[in-house]
């Protein structure tokens, strides 16, 4: 198998995928709260078993499950994506306690995951982060937690018992699935002043004493807020990977998960681009049908092109990654910018081609109108992607 073409084997996995998410996942979506985590939703994913498949697939398979997922329903898609996104430092970097304790919650959708990177000053800038990680001698003697484990789901225990060594404390924004999450995957500064390096991750269950959360009103319909750490505190225990390389673990993350963004915005173009077919070929104007007109069907091959072009290079990247070739970064920027991009003119070139009715409340190109924004901005914005590209290149070249 080349990244140019699919097996049989995984162009039917890809078909039932779509007949799972339109028949199953789909009235399940329909039914849930906007800006609220849809735990029923999560679960009919884990019974599924497609959450498992998260930590046993390579990241081809990761976009071929994106991509199929948000052909048919945006919302069972994302909700598997940030099952991933939270919990895979857990699953690569965690202790085996650690992954012992949440991984078996998240693979049958009962424990919620969430990636704490974001703040409010430091989104696209990751490394500027604030997060403060103190060192607190006082704390040595208290316990982070008594609280009895749940009756009713062992992954959503409260926070073992020990030693304090650290208390975080300011703001993290921008967080999917937060404030309603079971546990977060947190980046605090553990060295001040040392850019990148001096960043850990932990892994911080919401009921830890001091942290709290809101949601925010935002344009996409899934659930995105903000979290305020008032000296949470946090235990050798908690530490994913090493102390001060967590930074590795945001983008060990973000390498793999990028070009699986890029693979939901294929998703999403390729419903655009099907329902514009469908409608342009029977529409009624101007004495034929619309697809008649050389300028709508100039537009449409553009669409398709486009589209295409993005779904190879998606396919190109996560190959790459499964590979463990050297340029995995270049590969997995290139993919999530043209797809992201992609998406958005495909949408909106849908959109106009639709005309009013496309701007109707709960038509599929409203809905895919409000979803395919944000995804040129999380996991590192479109100026991110070209800043990594630019310097992947230029680093290549003063190599030769």
């Amino acid at each position: 198998m080349t990244a140019f073409s699919l097996e049989p084997v995984q162009l039917a996995w890809c078909a039932e995928l779509r007949a799972l998410a339109a028949e199953r996942l789909g009235p399940l979506a329909d039914k849930g709260e906007t800006g609220r985590v849809n735990r029923a939703l999560v679960a009919e994913l884990g019974s599924l078993g497609l959450l498992g498949r998260l930590f046993t697939s390579g990241a081809l398979d990761l976009c071929l499950m994106r991509e199929s997922l948000a052909y048919a329903c945006t919302e069972a898609e994302t909700a598997l994506a940030l099952q991933g996104l939270g919990a895979h430092p857990v699953h690569a970097y965690g202790t085996r306690a650690q992954r012992d304790r949440w991984l078996p919650g998240v693979t049958a959708g009962t424990a919620i995951a969430a990636f704490a990177l974001s703040e409010p000053g430091a989104g696209s800038d990751a490394a500027a982060l604030e997060l403060r990680a103190e060192a607190d001698a006082a704390a040595q003697d208290d316990r982070v937690s008594d609280a009895p484990p749940s009756a009713a789901d062992p992954a959503l225990t409260a926070a073992p018992d020990g030693p304090a060594r650290w208390r975080l404390s300011g703001e993290k924004c921008w967080i999917s699935n937060a404030p309603e999450a079971d546990f977060y995957t947190v980046f605090a500064r553990t060295t001040p002043g040392a850019g990148a390096r001096g960043v850990t991750a932990f892994l911080v269950p919401a009921d830890r004493p001091g942290l709290t959360g809101r949601g925010l009103d935002m344009l996409s319909p899934h659930p995105i807020g903000a979290l305020d750490f008032d000296a949470v505190p946090v235990t050798a225990d908690d530490v994913l990977g090493e102390t001060d390389r967590g930074f590795r673990v945001a983008m060990g993350t973000l390498n793999l998960f990028r070009p699986s963004v890029g693979a939901f915005a294929v998703g999403m173009a390729q419903a655009a681009l099907d329902a514009t077919l469908a409608h342009t070929a029977g529409r009624d104007a101007f004495g034929g049908k619309l697809k008649d007109l050389q300028t709508v069907a100039h537009q449409v091959a553009e669409m398709a092109v486009r589209t295409e072009a993005a779904r190879l290079m998606v396919h190109a990247a996560a190959s790459a990654y499964d590979a463990d070739a050297p340029d995995v970064p270049r590969r997995s920027a290139m993919a999530k910018l043209l797809a992201t991009e992609t998406a958005q003119y495909v949408v909106d070139t849908a959109v106009q081609l639709h005309g009013a009715r496309a701007l109707q409340r709960g038509h599929l190109l409203e809905h895919l109108y409000r979803e395919v924004r944000a995804p040129r901005i999380y996991e590192g914005a479109s100026e991110v992607q070209r800043g990594i590209i630019a310097k992947e290149l230029y680093a290549r070249q003063e190599a030769r």
